[in-house]
């Protein structure tokens, strides 16, 4: 079986998952911007890199992507360069609901076009080498979903790790292949060694493969409130249905609780790219051991991880040590504390800390903004629109603001009149005004934006109209 088998039933798709938010590896993961949207070491994104590889498995017709609706533009924009026909089957929930919720999303199309597909289902967020390899376990689990397993793909563990959850081989059921004798949740450390001593228990990788009819007969045994959304999709709009499902992983969902399960034994290199430990170990080291990204100074350092992003970083005399450093935020911690920092991002959450939903600069649809300074009653921002680039009509109810062309022609519209405005030249958008902003020309658009007002958060945008097909009416965002 190829990446061109067409066949009218039981022909494979793919399905991959990049609506995960990434909290390990916070700072540079936000909200905004999770791990699988960055370029991770250089070259593609996590994103880029995984339907890359899926598409050398399956037809790139065949390939769908479920996200996040606040990141669907990003994820389309980094498909365009490396999957056009993929840019158009990208699928958004208008809330993160795990993976049980999002890969029956994904599977509506899909089921549309053959019930009885099989479907490969893929974290957006996985390194893996040895393609030839991963090709022919991809293989033999299409030829076991052929015949009515739900099938995972089990890593051979390296180390007690407390990250990942663990299958429990069975029976062999052909030469890699074995049914699954049963699953392992996340362990503490002491479990974790008695698993890999017992050489019977394989890291969960989070990829499944299964025949579209047999896994939606299972949803409807294990998960039936879940089934019953399912079959009643089409009677309401998909964010008041999906918005009430409950928060269910698939594994807990439904593969748990299983019989006829297989475990493919995998013959490739796998990574979970879900922590800074991650990072380290894969990362290109230096003579002492260092893993070094960005404008680094290391002073007589051993066996660490150092990433600076916008900012200058010195360090000297540290061992063992992951510091990570961004324009608005550190992390400094052990390697052998990297888990942790899912422990710092639901503290911060706690506090209401917005350092955990987005970088200084936010990407948007239109171009991007980045916050150059802020404080009681306001905000300065500079605004890049490229050419093209339209902002949605909207206006706010808590603040004023002033625009200050840097660069470029911007159209601004304001209430019913347009304006051309060249560099140096302003404007004030008063509150309650309707606006927007356009660059109509060839070259980029720089503005200067000075908020003034009591309330400043993203949330005081109300949009009209939106030519990126995000949602008019109510609370928005730019």
């Amino acid at each position: 079986m190829t990446a061109t088998d067409t066949s009218a039933s039981g022909s494979r798709y793919a399905l991959i998952l990049a609506g995960g938010s990434g909290t390990r590896l916070w700072p540079l993961s936000r909200t905004l911007l999770p791990k699988q949207l960055l370029a991770l070491g250089g070259g593609e994104t996590l994103l880029q890199a995984t339907a890359l590889r899926v598409v050398e498995a399956f037809d790139p017709d065949n390939v769908f992507v479920v996200t996040n609706e606040e990141h669907a533009f990003e994820v389309r924009s980094q498909l365009t360069t490396v999957l056009p026909e993929g840019a158009a089957r990208v699928l958004a929930e208008p809330l993160a609901r795990n993976t049980l919720p999002a890969i029956l999303l994904g599977l509506e199309p899909i089921v549309d076009a053959d019930p009885e597909a099989v479907v490969g289902v893929f974290p957006a967020d996985h390194r893996i080498d040895d393609r030839d390899s991963w090709h022919a376990a991809m293989d033999q689990a299409v030829g076991l979903a052929r015949d009515g397993w739900f099938v995972t793909f089990g890593i051979p563990p390296r180390s007690p790790e407390t990250g990942y959850g663990y299958i429990h081989r069975g029976q062999p059921l052909e030469a890699g292949a074995y049914a699954v004798a049963g699953f392992t949740e996340k362990p503490d450390l002491a479990t974790a060694r008695k698993l890999l001593a017992g050489g019977e228990h394989y890291w969960n990788s989070g990829m499944f493969v299964f025949r579209a009819d047999v896994f939606l007969a299972a949803v409807a045994a294990h998960a039936p409130a879940i089934f019953a959304w399912w079959t009643a999709r089409h009677e309401r709009p998909l964010a008041e249905g999906y918005c009430a499902l409950p928060d269910v992983s698939v594994d807990y969902g439904v593969v748990e609780k299983l019989d006829r399960i297989a475990m493919v034994e995998a013959p490739f290199d796998w990574d979970d790219l879900g922590s800074w430990e991650a990072l380290y170990r894969l990362g290109k080291k230096d003579g002492a051991e260092c893993v070094i990204q960005g404008e680094v100074l290391a002073l007589d350092c051993e066996g660490s991880l150092f990433i600076s992003e916008g900012s200058s970083l010195a360090v000297a005399g540290v061992k063992d040590m992951i510091v990570i450093q961004t324009r608005d935020a550190t992390l400094v911690c052990p390697v052998t504390e990297a888990q942790r920092v899912k422990d710092v991002v639901g503290a911060l959450k706690s506090q209401g800390s917005k350092l955990i939903e987005a970088h200084v600069t936010v990407r948007r649809p239109w171009g991007s903004y980045t916050v150059l300074e802020g404080g009681p009653g306001y905000k300065i921002k500079r605004i890049e629109v490229p050419p093209a680039g339209r902002l949605s009509l909207q206006m706010h109810h808590h603040r004023t603001e002033h625009w200050v062309v840097v660069s470029g022609t911007a159209l601004v519209q304001l209430g019913e009149e347009e304006r051309l405005l060249t560099e140096n030249q302003s404007i004030d958008i008063p509150k309650g005004t309707l606006h927007r902003l356009s660059n109509p020309g060839k070259l980029p658009v720089e503005i200067i934006e000075i908020q003034s007002g009591p309330y400043l958060e993203e949330d005081d945008i109300v949009r009209f109209d939106d030519v990126y097909g995000r949602k008019v009416g109510g609370k928005a965002g730019s």
